[in-house]
């Protein structure tokens, strides 16, 4: 019996996916962490003040993180 087990996204393809949900006239920052190989981002709704995300192997994985934060204040 086979199980159909959907493939994890590519970063590239999260990011894409991000992207598309996110509200065009929110602010997006994606920041390198100096030194590191980790990422940090912000998003969040036109005045207002958003949280960053904690920091993240993997940008998509970083913005994810802020989105999920904020996105409770769509406007």
């Amino acid at each position: 019996m086979g199980h159909n087990y959907a493939k994890p996204l590519s970063s590239g393809q999260k990011l894409e996916r991000l992207l598309a949900r996110i509200p065009t006239h929110w602010v997006i920052k994606l920041e390198r962490q100096p030194g590191t190989a980790t990422w940090r981002a912000l998003t969040h709704a036109p005045e207002q003040e958003g949280q960053w995300s904690a920091t993240h192997q993997d940008p998509a994985d970083a913005l994810e993180d802020t989105w999920r934060k904020n996105r409770t204040v769509l406007a």
